[in-house]
């Protein structure tokens, strides 16, 4: 996927679609990330409407932690297991997204004069 280090510099326009298609991915992850957890909180609450869980989701995505605290045993077991994934969906993507810049970086660096 990546050009090795015999290999030249790709064109400007080549690293901008790389790095979208990178930006696509992560974008996907994060979306089924907060899909996965607005309808994880429906499933384990009790008549909680699907705008609510989407908004908790999020707000757990974002860092600041969900705006209705669970009930029920079983929600707070998600919370706590959601929690964990999606801070590390949030490290994953960002990854993701940071991989093309620092291996063009480290590709310019190496490159033979």
């Amino acid at each position: 996927m990546y050009e090795s280090r015999d290999q030249p510099l790709i064109t400007g326009w080549q690293f901008a679609k790389r790095l979208l298609m990178h930006t696509l991915i992560g974008i996907v992850f994060v979306t089924f990330s907060l899909m996965l957890g607005a309808l994880g909180h429906m499933w384990f609450e009790e008549n909680v409407p699907w705008h609510d869980a989407a908004l908790n989701a999020a707000m757990m995505v974002g860092g600041l932690g969900p705006m209705a605290l669970p009930e029920t045993w079983a929600g707070k077991v998600f919370f706590a297991i959601y929690g964990a994934y999606i801070s590390l969906v949030l490290v994953a993507t960002f990854g993701l997204i940071i991989t093309p810049v620092m291996h063009r970086i480290l590709h310019t660096f190496h490159l033979e004069d």
